[in-house]
C-alpha cells in the first residue's frame, strides 16, 4: 500500500478561499511551486504534493511508477484530507497526472491548469535524450556519470536543461535545491525512481484510443490553462496550438524567453494568468459541470 504523499500546504489570507493543489514535474518536488504560491496567496490556499518516489514522498511499494498510479495516489491524498473542486495545477510530468485526474475524477477538478506539459509529439532532441533514461541498465551508468560531476555542475547542468536563461536563478534557490539534491543522491531509490519517470512519459506517449492523453484531453469539462515556454528544450512549443484545439474551454498562454518551468522563470505572468482563471470559474455566468 502506497503511504502518504508528502505535502506543503501554505494557507491563503482569506479563510474561505478556494484550494489549489499544484503537481511537480520529473525528479521535482514541492518547492518548485514556491515562488508561484508565494504570488498566490492572497486568492487561494495552496497544497504542494511530492508524487510517489519523488521529493520526500516514498516509492511505490513494487518501485513501478506510472501516470495512473501516480493520478490515484494524489486522488487519495484529496479524499483522505477532504479536498473538493480544487484548482489543480501540474508541470511536465505532473501536467500528464493532473490531466488523468481531470478526465477520471473530474468532481475533484474546478479548474485545471497545464505548465509544459508532456503530451504525446515528436519531442526535441534534448528530450530524446532524457528518455534515453529508461533503457535498461541506464540508472546505474547516470549515476556513475554524476558522480564524476561537481554538485555545481550537476546543477549548472539541470538549469540549462529547464530554464530559457539560468541566470534566473538565485544564490537562496540554488542553495535550497543543492541540499535536496544532496539528501536525495543518498536515497537508494532516486535514481530508478528517475528513470520509471521517464518510463511512464514513454508509456503514457504510446496510448492510443481512450486512454491516450489527447483523448483525455477532450474528455476535460473544467475551464483549462495551458502554459509554454517559447525556447522549451524538454517540450516542443508546436504542441501548444494542439493543446489548445483538444480541450473543451481552453486558454492559452505563451511566453517567449522561457523554458520548461514558467512557474519558476515567470511567476508572476503565470499567477496572474491563473488568478484570472479562478475568478472566472467563480462567475455565476460560468459553465457548471
Amino acid at each position: 500500500m502506497q503511504e502518504p504523499l508528502a505535502a506543503e500546504y501554505v494557507p491563503g489570507t482569506a479563510p474561505a478561499a478556494d484550494t489549489a493543489v499544484f503537481l511537480h514535474g520529473l525528479g521535482g518536488w514541492t518547492h518548485n511551486w514556491a515562488a508561484l504560491i508565494d504570488r498566490l496567496r492572497a486568492t487561494v490556499h495552496c497544497l504542494a504534493l511530492d508524487l510517489p518516489g519523488f521529493g520526500r514522498s516514498a516509492p511505490p511499494p513494487d518501485g513501478v511508477v506510472s501516470v495512473e498510479r501516480q493520478a490515484a495516489a494524489v486522488a487519495s491524498h484529496l479524499d483522505g484530507t477532504g479536498h473538493r473542486r480544487v484548482h489543480l495545477v501540474g508541470n511536465s510530468l505532473g501536467g500528464l497526472v493532473a490531466l488523468h485526474l481531470a478526465c477520471r475524477r473530474p468532481e475533484l477538478v474546478s479548474t485545471l491548469t497545464l505548465v509544459s506539459p508532456v503530451l504525446p509529439a515528436v519531442p526535441p532532441a534534448r528530450a530524446l535524450r532524457v528518455s534515453l533514461l529508461g533503457l535498461p541498465g541506464a540508472p546505474r551508468l547516470y549515476s556513475r556519470l554524476l558522480s564524476a560531476q561537481s554538485p555545481d555542475r550537476q546543477l549548472d547542468e539541470l538549469y540549462r536543461l529547464i530554464y530559457a536563461d539560468p541566470g534566473l536563478v538565485g544564490p537562496e534557490q540554488r542553495a535550497t535545491e543543492a541540499r535536496e539534491r544532496a539528501r536525495r543522491a543518498e536515497l537508494p531509490y532516486a535514481q530508478g525512481m528517475l528513470a520509471e519517470g521517464v518510463r511512464a512519459v514513454v508509456r503514457s506517449h504510446l496510448r492510443r484510443g481512450p486512454s491516450s492523453a489527447w483523448h483525455q484531453a477532450r474528455q476535460v469539462h473544467a475551464p483549462t490553462l495551458l502554459v509554454y515556454g517559447r525556447d522549451d528544450r524538454l517540450v516542443s512549443f508546436r504542441t501548444a496550438a494542439r493543446g489548445y484545439a483538444a480541450f473543451r474551454d481552453a486558454r492559452l498562454l505563451t511566453l517567449p524567453g522561457v523554458g520548461h518551468v514558467a512557474m519558476q522563470e515567470r511567476p508572476t505572468a503565470v499567477a496572474d494568468a491563473l488568478r484570472a482563471l479562478i475568478a472566472e470559474s467563480r462567475r455565476p455566468s460560468s459553465p457548471m459541470y
